[in-house]
């Protein structure tokens, strides 16, 4: 007889006891269902972009190394919960098993991608087979848990696997910008010409209408011209930022001194709290999009230079995320086959 579970999962911690799974250190990761539980076999782990980029850094660049260490980072913890970020990413696989208190509509046979990160998901891997560093993609053979109240969205037939996987694997940036975004707002997108800055761009543009103005910060001229191509903002130019105050003098200018009304970060690097708070105006919102952001670093930043701004951290998970993410790429057809060719 299969043992109750959590709807949460806390019935697979390990240490320390008490916490959530995503904040556990170790979790229980044998692949024995508990009643509520989903049994997945996995295709694809999509690591997000602060932790791979960190996994690469530490194997300088070296792909058997990656492999180890992704291999570490499960075999100590149980998921992959980046020891370096804190994040994980996300999956694809197919349903194997369901357990009989699971509430929900999944089946044996369902290809689906799970929407919670990897650093809450008991995750075993018994072999990767092929890292893609270019699209934070790995190949792997090996079987993962999804909980009572974890999220997950079944993959569309309009699109290929790789496609899909790319776009929900940050479909909480378009979403939240879709909610965040008014007609006539000035919208900055830091990080705008990678890959959850490009949908963010094109949220922003629809939703703030022609009486509105959408700035990208590209981090390097290559991604900013990607974006430009696209022709998915109003002004284009690329820009180091963790130089707060040039970056402040830059939406200035373009703003003729009124700042931005909403301000996206999206970038995979530390130390860009502050000039994402510096180009927003008084009254309007940082949406912190960026798993490399330091709660602190914005907090007391924001403080020290007297912005009165709403800051919101980036929770992956808004109410229709996957949808309004996925309509994107159907709506716009040059950012899709722009994802088609990098990442599917």
């Amino acid at each position: 007889m299969m043992k109750k579970g959590c709807p949460y999962g806390t019935h697979r911690v390990i240490s320390p006891k008490g916490v959530l799974p995503q904040p556990a250190d170790v979790i229980d990761n044998t692949m024995e269902l508990y009643d509520n539980e989903v049994l997945i076999d996995v295709k694809t782990l999509n690591i997000d972009s602060a932790s791979f980029t960190e996994i690469e850094k530490r194997a300088g660049g070296d792909i058997e190394e990656i492999k180890n260490i992704m291999k570490g980072i499960v075999e100590k913890a149980g998921k992959h919960k980046n020891p370096w970020t804190g994040s994980g990413g996300m999956l694809i696989g197919t349903v194997k098993e369901v357990g009989p208190a699971y509430q929900g509509d999944l089946k044996a046979g369902d290809k689906i991608a799970t929407l919670v990160s990897l650093s809450l998901t008991p995750l075993v891997i018994q072999e990767i087979h092929d890292v893609r560093p270019d699209i934070d993609q790995v190949d792997i053979t090996g079987q993962a848990i999804l909980f009572q109240s974890g999220i997950y969205a079944k993959l569309p037939d309009d699109m290929p696997e790789g496609l899909a996987l790319s776009a929900l694997d940050v479909a909480g940036a378009p979403a939240q910008t879709a909610k965040l975004v008014k007609p006539g707002d000035t919208v900055v997108i830091i990080g705008g010409g990678g890959k959850s800055g490009l949908l963010c761009l094109y949220e922003a543009k629809k939703r703030a209408g022609v009486t509105g103005k959408v700035i990208c910060v590209g981090g390097s001229p290559k991604s900013t011209e990607r974006a430009r191509k696209l022709d998915l903002a109003d002004e284009y130019f690329a820009f180091d930022a963790t130089d707060a105050v040039g970056l402040y003098n830059r939406i200035m200018e373009l703003t003729g001194g009124q700042l931005a009304d909403i301000v996206i970060n999206c970038v995979n690097i530390e130390n860009t709290e502050m000039a994402s708070i510096l180009a927003c105006k008084d009254g309007g919102t940082v949406y912190f999009f960026s798993m490399a952001t330091s709660f602190t670093k914005a907090a007391l930043g924001a403080e020290g230079v007297g912005k009165d701004v709403n800051m919101i951290v980036g929770n992956g998970y808004t109410k229709g995320h996957a949808e309004i993410t996925l309509q994107v790429l159907r709506e716009c057809e040059p950012l899709r086959r722009l994802f088609a060719e990098m990442y599917a």
